[in-house]
């Protein structure tokens, strides 16, 4: 991304501060995502993830009806509305998320049994046309167990877009190295056109996740799934 030059900031460890966390604060005081965010007014860098996946797949310029999952803190919901100002967004999270103008926000688990229908009232009712999640389990150190986690959120977010979604609406979702699982896979290609994998720029160097964009949704579809599928997988190399 042009224009995030800057010379590299050194910190020391501090009495109180673990090695572990001085490393993080350079971390982020080196990241020209997390510069950039803070000088545009966005939450997180994370908006910067969102904006580059628009960019090359084009699912959010006219939604109308957004569901953000794991809105916390707010920055995809942000980018949303700044390029589809009239959307009606609503989020939902477990973590609080200060409030954004013309946004209406949820603090609670997604996977509570409630959920789902209080998103569709925040929507007046009316099916989204696009369903996107940052959402991720809270790490516990073991590689495995935190795969097996996220993907379970995951599944239930890949879920509530086949039951919600408009028909030709998209749904974009975090997922980590090694993409979408079988089962789930051919649930997407079941009831969607396209089905692609994607590492925007702005996922650090090194990071495991990337991002699933399922578009065209079909509508319920009731043939039997291919398990066997396959999907393109869009590489993005660092600008």
């Amino acid at each position: 991304m042009r224009g995030m030059g800057a010379g590299r900031v050194r910190v020391k460890t501090a009495k109180g501060r673990t090695a572990q966390s001085t490393r993080w604060l350079e971390r982020q005081l080196n990241d020209p995502y997390v510069r950039k965010a803070k000088a545009e007014g966005w939450r997180s860098r994370a908006a910067f993830k969102l904006i580059e996946l628009d960019e090359k797949f084009h699912f959010v310029k006219g939604s109308r009806y957004v569901v953000d999952l794991g809105v916390a803190p707010g920055g995809w919901a942000q980018v949303v509305k700044k390029l589809c100002p009239k959307a009606k967004v609503v989020g939902i999270d477990l973590l609080p998320t200060d409030p954004i103008p013309d946004v209406t926000l949820f603090e609670m688990d997604f996977m509570d049994d409630k959920a789902p229908e209080l998103l569709r009232e925040a929507l007046g009712g009316a099916d989204p046309d696009l369903i996107i999640s940052d959402m991720a389990a809270n790490t516990v150190g073991h590689a495995q167990t935190d795969h097996l986690r996220t993907m379970g959120l995951v599944e239930a977010a890949v879920w509530f877009a086949v039951e919600n979604l408009q028909k030709g609406g998209s749904f974009v979702a975090k997922v980590f190295a090694g993409g979408t699982d079988g089962e789930l896979l051919a649930v997407l290609k079941k009831h969607f056109t396209t089905v692609k994998h994607a590492k925007p720029p702005a996922s650090r160097k090194g990071s495991v996740e990337w991002y699933v964009v399922a578009q065209g949704f079909k509508g319920r579809v009731d043939a039997p799934v291919d398990l066997d599928g396959e999907i393109e997988e869009e590489r993005s190399t660092s600008r």
